[in-house]
């Protein structure tokens, strides 16, 4: 099988803090609803899960990595609880994945939850998305289920990290 080359990354990318309703957000959107909608075989309208707010400061924050421009990874935070951020929307667009761009990502909403005072995050990922799963453990994320019992069965998968809070 030969692989299609993919376009070289640009090397200029900067992160963007901005909003769920801003127009370079629809591509993350896009592709996430249908991301979900085909590994899950369900309809899922992102819009209607959560709140636009509760992704904005000063509980939670929404993130693009741009390329020259364009989006091409993000994630947002929102308050869990006093002390805990919860990840959600974690993206990299299909042209531009194994590259560490989602790890760039989780990086940039650990550092901005720190900034804020949360000093642990929570996430939740599906059982059909090992690359998540990976992704999640790699960067030192704690399972809170049995890594030996099929994902399937299990449902959704709960991970939690410690931050370091920087000193003020």
């Amino acid at each position: 099988m030969t692989r299609t080359p993919r376009p070289p990354l640009p090397t200029r990318l900067t992160t963007c803090h901005t909003t769920v309703t801003d127009p370079l957000a629809r591509p993350l959107l896009d592709e996430l609803t249908h991301e979900y909608s085909t590994r899950y075989a369900r309809p899922v309208d992102l819009s209607r899960e959560y709140p636009a707010e509760e992704f904005a400061p000063p509980g939670g924050a929404f993130l693009l990595l741009l390329a020259d421009g364009a989006p091409v990874a993000g994630g947002a935070y929102r308050r869990y609880d006093a002390r805990t951020a919860e990840l959600k929307r974690i993206w990299t667009h299909s042209g531009h994945r194994r590259r560490g761009l989602g790890r760039r990502v989780l990086a940039a909403l650990e550092e901005d939850a720190a900034a804020r005072g949360y000093s642990r995050v929570y996430l939740t990922t599906g059982p059909r998305q090992p690359e998540a799963k990976g992704l999640y453990l790699a960067a030192g994320y704690r399972p809170l289920f049995d890594l030996s019992v099929p994902p399937e069965s299990i449902g959704p998968l709960p991970f939690v990290k410690h931050l370091e809070i920087p000193p003020p």
